[in-house]
């Protein structure tokens, strides 16, 4: 069991997340699909190899191969938005209007249903720090009918993982 590998990987420091790890993995605020295409699109999100390595594999017995493929879609697409959005805002009113230039077909067509692919690009653009994202994706997912604790539980879900990637890539250079 990846998850297990990755919350005995923890130190005493990071005791808070391996008990946060284990209580989120058995929530049932998001239905199976929904937690672990979070749980695949944050770990992506976190760009630490172990991360995304551990819990894919745990992922691989709750999520079809295209549902895995739509979770690193998610963080993909949102690497590149959120980085575009955030800078759009930083650089004010004058590129409000410009066109944004950019191919991101994944998110009308990205394999799985609507909601799940907006709750996950939502997670990734918490832990990618875009403002602009978070919320578009958070009132999408609002529209689509999910409530505000599925939004809060799978902004739960990218902290925790960022927060073991943290730990992991700390504890791999001491």
């Amino acid at each position: 069991m990846s998850i297990d590998n990755l919350r005995n990987a923890l130190p005493e420091y990071a005791k808070d997340q391996k008990l946060n790890l284990g209580s989120l993995t058995r929530s049932t605020e998001l239905n199976e699909q929904q937690l672990w295409g979070t749980l695949v699109a944050s770990a992506a999100a976190t760009r630490n190899a172990t991360v995304i390595s551990e819990i894919t594999d745990e992922a691989k017995e709750h999520l079809s191969e295209e549902a895995i493929d739509a979770a690193f879609g998610a963080a993909t697409v949102m690497a590149m938005n959120n980085v575009a959005y955030r800078a759009k805002g930083w650089l004010g009113d004058d590129y409000a209007n410009v066109k944004f230039g950019l191919r991101m077909n994944i998110i009308s067509k990205p394999g799985v249903e609507k909601a799940d692919f907006e709750l996950w690009s939502l997670a990734v653009s918490t832990i990618n720090g875009c403002e602009h994202c978070a919320v578009a994706h958070a009132n999408t997912v609002r529209e689509e009918g999910l409530t505000k604790e599925q939004v809060w539980e799978s902004i739960k879900v990218a902290g925790v993982v960022q927060a073991v990637a943290q730990t992991i890539t700390i504890e791999d250079v001491r």
